[in-house]
């Protein structure tokens, strides 16, 4: 799982020359005596056994810290946070003290171009041959040419969630749309469905980009004049949005929201936990008409990690087939280890709204980034449809 060192050696020669006395002639030279060459020396870590990961919250399966200390004797401190934001702005600031991170590939990109993370050193990673070509090829087109600096930990889409028994009796007569967008974004059907409570993912990154889908714009638009048709669609439902959550699984698995704008996997997740809860609800993670926005969350290594052989040992750890495989079975998002496919549940592959098919996974939009003023300029849209204004 490690990568090699070489360790060069300085060789010197050593030329014993001889002294005789002044009236001799010279002693002849001695033939120079054989260079010693050291032993090959075997890879060492000399860091402290110590790793620093931010990840998601609600994103790595129970034991897999564990499983890696007792392994490698190297202690995690693993800290969460809640959205990329969070995230861009701790490495923004400098000195976050962590070695890895998970940002979204939508905030990777002007991370690697600003300098807040470090190559990576694929020879230390042999279990990068486990991922999936198309899904690179993806992260290379769009966001890490020559995927120098990302390696996936699973992905998944932007979309809607329903409590299907809750949605039904508030929509009453009224059908399902043909397109799940309607649900949050139309006020026909909001009207009707705040009774029970719609949620929004609380970040202008989520939000805006599935705004401009649904009206037909670049949901990676850098053009300030599409948020602002946006947050103009936006304000014809704000009255009716219940909650704007950094707390998805629980809201939904807690009966707060029957319908929100959330991640495929984190809306799987809910409708687990409310099985467990043995709540009658049905929970399902819908597939819009008209697409969703897929993601993908990658591990990146901070331009000042102070554990970089650490870092990649535990990246070459995650993507062993095994652990790939229990990322997806027990969180519900899919996996771009295709060494891992074997190793899934069927129940997890063959679950449409996880592994989703082909010709669906065409219609989806692939993640592109923004500008740092696009950013500054849709927050500032975000909060003012967060606040009704």
């Amino acid at each position: 799982m490690m990568k090699k060192y070489l360790w060069s050696f300085a060789l010197s020669a050593i030329v014993l020359a001889g002294c005789g006395k002044k009236e001799e002639p010279p002693t002849p030279a001695l033939a120079p005596a054989p260079v010693a060459t050291a032993p090959a020396a075997a890879p060492v870590n000399t860091e402290e056994k110590v790793l620093n990961i931010y990840n998601w919250a609600d994103y790595v399966p129970e034991g897999m810290i564990a499983t890696f200390e007792k392994e490698t004797g190297i202690k995690v401190n693993y800290d969460t946070f809640e959205t990329n934001e969070a995230l861009h702005a701790k490495l923004v600031a400098g000195n976050s003290g962590y070695d890895i991170v998970v940002p979204g590939s939508v905030f990777a990109k002007p991370q690697i171009e600003g300098g807040l993370l470090q190559p990576l050193d694929k020879s230390k990673i042999p279990n990068l041959a486990n991922l999936d070509a198309p899904i690179l090829a993806t992260l290379a087109a769009k966001t890490d040419p020559d995927n120098k600096y990302l390696v996936p930990w699973a992905w998944g889409f932007t979309t809607v969630g329903i409590n299907k028994t809750k949605v039904a009796k508030a929509l009453g007569a009224m059908p399902m749309p043909e397109n799940a967008w309607d649900l949050v974004f139309k006020p026909e059907y909001t009207a009707k469905l705040k009774s029970c409570g719609i949620a929004y993912l609380d970040s202008p990154t989520e939000i805006i980009p599935v705004a401009l889908h649904y009206l037909g714009k670049d949901a990676y638009s850098n053009d300030p004049a599409d948020y602002k048709l946006a947050t103009e669609m936006l304000a014809k439902v704000r009255k009716d949005v219940r909650i704007f959550s950094s707390t998805m699984i629980d809201d939904i698995a807690g009966g707060k929201a029957c319908v929100a704008i959330g991640w495929s996997g984190d809306i799987n997740i809910a409708a687990v936990r409310a099985k467990e809860n043995q709540s009658k609800d049905e929970i399902e993670s819908m597939l819009p008409s008209t697409g969703a926005l897929i993601f993908f969350d990658t591990m990146a290594l901070t331009k000042d990690a102070k554990h970089p052989n650490n870092a990649h040992a535990f990246i070459d750890f995650y993507l062993r087939p095994e652990n790939a495989a229990l990322m997806a079975n027990e969180m519900n998002y899919p996996t771009a280890n295709k060494a891992a496919m074997d190793q899934i549940n069927p129940e997890i592959a063959g679950n449409k709204t996880i592994f989703v098919e082909a010709d669906y996974f065409a219609k989806m939009i692939p993640p592109s980034s923004f500008s740092n003023e696009a950013r500054e300029a849709m927050a500032n849209a975000y909060n003012s449809f967060k606040k009704g204004k």
